[in-house]
């Protein structure tokens, strides 16, 4: 019982309760207790009123609000309708019987919906409760996490969780990030190291200083997206609420018609009414849209779950539902394919210079620069020009750099940004394996640095079951020379790549990719496959947006990935996509077959209510028995 809510264990003793006196008055009533006619069918009138009652005040209650509201047509309308006219004909036995098995069904249903939120919740509980924050003086202070300020020390103690984004200052240990990411095997942390909110601390104690307020970490701006998620809905979703939306009054009229209509018509109508009337009170109970309207947004829910299981976040049902039906993944390079961790590899210096100058004034120019190259060049140099001696610096996105150190004007950049300064570099310099960087000084070429940057692990192995899941095409875009974006490609085993590109060009070639699939389709865009970017979400904000699915790797704890990307893989390992990929076809697959069989039962059932050879039981199966069908097979995604 331990699995049940307080109000679950409630609806379970009121449904047990009216049940035993249901199955009370069913033996009394077919063993002969009640006289047939007069004062006994009165008593047993009332007295099966009590166990309807009792299971079925909250239905007939919510009917009557709707109606006082004037918003009818709903399942609690249909229920009331039906079993109060079930009453009227006097088939007492099977209007408590259609009552007490629906609410078994919502019993049923609450529980699954419950259980589906499970996954959810368990991403919920990754919130921190408290902050324990260190004074000048050395005390510690527990405060709520709502009250860290940037700048604040933070002491996190053994198995505590970490409350928002910041550095380690003292102490190393292993992180548990699997709350976020999945991941099983703790991160190892030490000073200097990153850490972010929502990972429970190993067994020795850090100290972190705060880089973000609790509203703006990591942590925070998850929880604020899974809780929009629900409101996002999947085509397929839509569908059943429109469904619903037409349905439900179109089977209330055909419910009228079917009781006034034919016994007008047979000339009959006293003595035939009743009897139809009850064909249509059948025929409201089969047309109960419950079994679509739960098990299909339940398997979205589950889907969500799923996904995040494995450590992705799917911010709606309708971003869930594409991936579902991607033909094709088109992904940036730099931090998404590869390492994203540039190190010089070789240093080419022209004659009158050595290597150690050539990489002292391109560290000059790129030290004010976040670019993962210009990191990996100040990092290389080991005598740098002091900082204040740097001037006038300018940055031209995706090309170079220039900047004025003492009375030397410095030129770092690729090929087409030193034809642009007019500064001519010599063949021998040019198309070296790896990112070049050229470097001049004063309007002249000094020197060449070439800056590599290695695959990921296990990418090519993740690229070759994203294709297995169905993928048809994946496609690299990257700003390197074509040597570069050629040699990454076939060490991936990906045969099409776009190289040399600046973001704009990146949002281009995905238009032009967009394009292309909607002429296969026959211009049709609900027809065609759907494309998918994958890319570190920073530099890649606006190529994210204009896919029919943006999906940030390897960017937890990144404002821009969360913000931009539609799908959040909570760590970099290019697998995940695969999974989730799997976990959208199978919650597509379960959504579709809830449908197809809900229907065909209930169109089935309804036609056969109306020609009077359905009866009430036959009722409770088409509306209760498809819907815990339905709830079942939806369930299934819990399992994922």
């Amino acid at each position: 019982m331990d699995r049940f809510t307080k109000k679950q264990k409630k609806e379970l003793k009121r449904i047990g309760i009216a049940f035993v006196l249901f199955v009370a008055m069913m033996i009394a009533e077919h063993t002969g207790v009640f006289p047939e006619e007069g004062a006994g069918r009165w008593l047993m009138l009332a007295l099966y009123l009590v166990p309807y009652f009792i299971v079925g005040q909250d239905v007939v209650r919510k009917c009557f609000i709707g109606i006082k509201n004037r918003q009818l047509f709903d399942e609690s309308f249909l229920m009331t309708v039906a079993t109060v006219g079930a009453f009227g004909c006097g088939e007492f036995g099977e209007a408590v019987a259609v009552m007490l098995f629906y609410q078994i069904g919502e019993f049923f249903q609450g529980y699954a919906v419950g259980k589906s939120r499970g996954a959810i919740t368990d991403l919920m509980s990754i919130a921190p409760d408290f902050a324990n924050r260190e004074s000048e003086d050395g005390s510690v202070e527990t405060i709520d996490p709502d009250d860290i300020e940037v700048g604040d020390i933070l002491v996190i103690k053994p198995g505590e969780k970490i409350p928002t984004d910041g550095t380690v200052t003292e102490g190393s240990g292993l992180v548990n990030t699997s709350a976020l990411t999945g991941e099983s095997v703790p991160r190892p942390v030490s000073e200097g190291s990153q850490v972010i909110s929502g990972c429970i601390n190993g067994e020795s104690l850090l100290k972190i200083r705060a880089e973000k307020e609790y509203d703006d970490c990591t942590v925070s701006q998850i929880l604020e997206l899974v809780e929009e998620a629900s409101s996002k809905k999947s085509v397929t979703e839509n569908f059943i609420t429109r469904f619903a939306h037409y349905y439900t009054p179109a089977v209330v009229i055909a419910a009228v018609i079917l009781a006034f209509v034919p016994p007008l018509l047979s000339g009959h109508f006293a003595a035939e009414f009743g009897d139809w009337v009850l064909r249509a009170c059948t025929f409201l109970v089969i047309s109960c849209p419950c079994a679509l309207v739960i098990s299909v947004p339940l398997a979205f829910f589950g889907g969500i779950g799923a996904a995040s299981r494995n450590g992705v976040l799917v911010k709606g049902s309708n971003y869930l539902e594409l991936m579902a039906n991607i033909d094709t993944l088109v992904s940036d390079k730099t931090g998404t394919l590869t390492e994203g961790k540039f190190k010089v590899a070789m240093v080419e210096a022209a004659e009158g210079y050595d290597t150690n100058e050539v990489l002292r004034y391109a560290a000059a120019a790129e030290t004010g620069s976040t670019h993962p190259i210009a990191a990996a060049i100040c990092e290389a140099c080991e005598d740098p020009i002091a900082q204040s001696k740097i001037k006038d610096l300018l940055v031209t996105p995706g090309k170079g750099v220039t900047a004025s150190a003492g009375r030397e004007r410095i030129t770092v950049g690729n090929r087409s940004f030193f034809e642009t300064e007019g500064i001519e570099i010599p063949e021998a310099a040019a198309d070296i394996a790896g990112t070049d960087c050229f470097v001049g000084k004063n309007g002249k070429y000094i020197g060449t640095i070439v800056v590599a940057d290695a695959p990921k692990a296990g990418a090519k192995e993740a690229i070759s079951e994203i294709k297995k899941a169905g993928v048809k095409n994946v496609v690299m875009l990257t700003g390197d020379s074509e040597d570069v974006a050629s040699s990454v490609a076939a060490s991936l085993g990906i045969t099409d790549w776009r190289s040399g590109l600046l973001p704009q060009d990146k949002v281009k070639a995905v238009e032009e990719i967009l394009e292309r699939l909607r002429a296969q389709a026959g211009n049709g865009d609900r027809k065609r496959g759907r494309v998918a970017f994958a890319g570190d979400g920073i530099n890649d904000a606006p190529v994210l947006s204009v896919s029919d699915v943006g999906i940030a790797m390897g960017s937890l704890g990144s404002d821009a990935a969360i913000e931009a990307a539609d799908v959040v893989i909570m760590d970099d390992d290019l697998k995940r996509i695969p999974k989730v990929i799997a976990v959208a076809r199978k919650t597509l697959g379960i959504s579709k077959q809830n449908i197809v069989f809900a229907l065909f039962v209930k169109f089935l059932c309804l036609a056969l209510g109306a020609a009077g050879i359905a009866n009430m039981w036959v009722a409770v199966f088409a509306d209760v028995g498809v819907a815990v069908i339905c709830i079942l097979n939806s369930m299934r995604m819990l399992s994922r």
